[in-house]
């Protein structure tokens, strides 16, 4: 599979490394001056590792050709720019397709290509609070925080590699292009869905969250997660580590009635033991544990270091990626192009249809 991928900074290219992690080859449209997403070399890395680099001023005639020219070579095209401006810029679905109309077209942005908002500009944070991602439970009102994790523009990206690779695969049977239109924000609301999440308790007022379930802070100031639903086993063994053998039968209709007051005593017996000791006790027990890292931490964990998610690149430690395939191994390159390192365009002829 060959990929031109047009688009800067962080969710589109996050899609393209995903392919070229599978084996694409990938070949990276920068303007002049390069991508922005260079100004954070540890980031770019995680997502231009593998890839080549051309520079093109798509402002002019002569970009604009040479472009259209890529474009004709692909089997995959990806832009990520606000609706309308790939057409301006000589790069859009029809210009694209007058080239070569066996080819897959894909283009990321906030909001989608069609729709009242499709021209609104924005970031992740907007696209996941239209979405409902960020709006705290109610009651009690709470003041929404801004999300550490920009889930919108990375799940958008992976939305978009799983698109294409299934595009490709129709192509592959029936010889025919696609288009597809990505928004982040549709994303996050399929993944919020349409409700915000409640549990009725023989005909009690609804009560939100699950108890046992959460983020505890210990002794010497570190934090643990524990995740347990309505598993009677997995909160059994909670309160075996943690000494709370009075909960231990209780099971989860009456624990959901009584959530506050079961996180309450959960918390109370975490923080009575540093990290180290509380972890030692939940795996001990088989209990659903795990400490809050940081990704600085985490790169060293015993888990993600046996499962190589993090590879080393002239900018340090970026994540792979996330799967293992047996037969057709992630190809994980560690080369970060440098800007218009490959004015060639693609490697080699170009592969028949």
């Amino acid at each position: 599979m060959r990929v031109l991928d047009a688009s800067p900074y962080r969710p589109m290219p996050h899609a393209t490394q995903v392919l070229a992690d599978l084996g694409a080859e990938v070949l990276k449209l920068e303007p002049p001056g390069g991508d922005p997403m260079r100004a954070y070399p540890e980031l770019f890395a995680a997502i231009a590792r593998g890839k080549r680099s051309i520079v093109l001023d798509l402002r002019t005639d002569e970009g604009r050709r040479r472009a259209l020219e890529l474009a004709a070579e692909a089997d995959v095209v990806c832009e990520a720019w606000r609706p309308g401006v790939a057409a301006r810029l000589g790069l859009g679905y029809e210009a694209v397709t007058d080239v070569n109309p066996q080819v897959i077209y894909c283009s990321l942005t906030g909001y989608g290509q069609t729709g009242p908002w499709r021209d609104v500009p924005g970031h992740d944070v907007n696209y996941q609070a239209l979405a409902g991602a960020l709006a705290p439970p109610r009651p009690p009102l709470r003041e929404p925080v801004i999300p550490r994790l920009p889930a919108a523009d990375l799940e958008g990206g992976t939305m978009c590699a799983l698109l294409v690779c299934a595009a490709w695969a129709r192509r592959l049977v029936t010889g025919e292009g696609e288009r597809i239109d990505v928004s982040m924000t549709d994303v996050i609301a399929w993944w919020v869905g349409a409700h915000s999440g409640t549990a009725h308790v023989d005909a009690a007022e609804p009560t939100r969250g699950s108890p046992g379930y959460g983020i505890f802070v210990t002794r010497d100031g570190r934090w643990i997660a524990i995740g347990v639903l309505g598993e009677a086993r997995l909160w059994r063994s909670i309160c075996e580590a943690l000494e709370l053998d009075d909960l231990a039968a209780v099971d989860f209709a009456t624990r959901l009635g009584m959530v506050e007051a079961v996180n309450a005593r959960v918390a109370a017996a975490v923080q009575a033991r540093d990290l180290d000791d509380v972890i030692e006790r939940l795996l001990a027990h088989g209990a659903p544990a795990s400490p809050v890292l940081t990704p600085e931490e985490a790169t060293c964990h015993e888990q993600l270091t046996a499962r190589g998610v993090y590879v080393e690149t002239e900018h340090g430690l970026v994540p792979s990626l996330p799967a293992l395939i047996l037969r057709n191994p992630r190809q994980s390159a560690t080369k970060v192009p440098g800007i218009g390192e490959h004015p060639e365009g693609f490697s080699g002829p170009t592969a028949p249809a």
